[in-house]
């Protein structure tokens, strides 16, 4: 017997503090991650973990400060799923990690910034906007 429990849009639109549109424009934007499942009428319900993917990818875009194509490039690369082990932007790890891999990468950086992974520089960018923000 399954126990899965399926929300339908609003439940996970109100759980995530979302709008239902953005919920749609998400699965058009990362379709192999949110994929709700129809159901009567083509209401959407979400099992767990696409709740669980919707909220990596909130916060990823609202509170890391990524952008869509830098979600995207995670989803692509197969590293969507590593997110789950980054820590929060309130963690002093999280400063760290960002840190370490931005001078992990001065040495490309001397080889032009092509070099770098945009992931990263999003990451940075992200941690740039929270520093800002606390100094405002």
């Amino acid at each position: 017997m399954n126990n899965e429990y399926f929300a339908s849009i609003n439940e996970v639109s109100r759980e995530l503090g979302l709008p239902a549109h953005t919920l749609r424009y998400w699965e058009k934007q990362f379709p192999t991650v949110v994929r709700p499942v129809a159901g009567a009428g083509g209401r959407r319900y979400y099992r767990t973990e696409t709740v669980a993917r919707l909220k990596k990818i909130k916060d990823l875009l609202y509170n890391r400060g990524m952008t869509i194509a830098g979600v995207k490039k995670l989803v692509h690369n197969g590293e969507f799923s590593a997110t789950d082990f980054l820590s929060t932007p309130q963690n002093p790890a999280y400063t760290n990690d960002v840190s370490n891999e931005i001078s992990n990468n001065d040495e490309n950086v001397s080889h032009g910034a092509s070099c770098l992974d945009s992931t990263k520089i999003d990451l940075a960018i992200g941690l740039l906007n929270q520093a800002r923000e606390l100094l405002e």
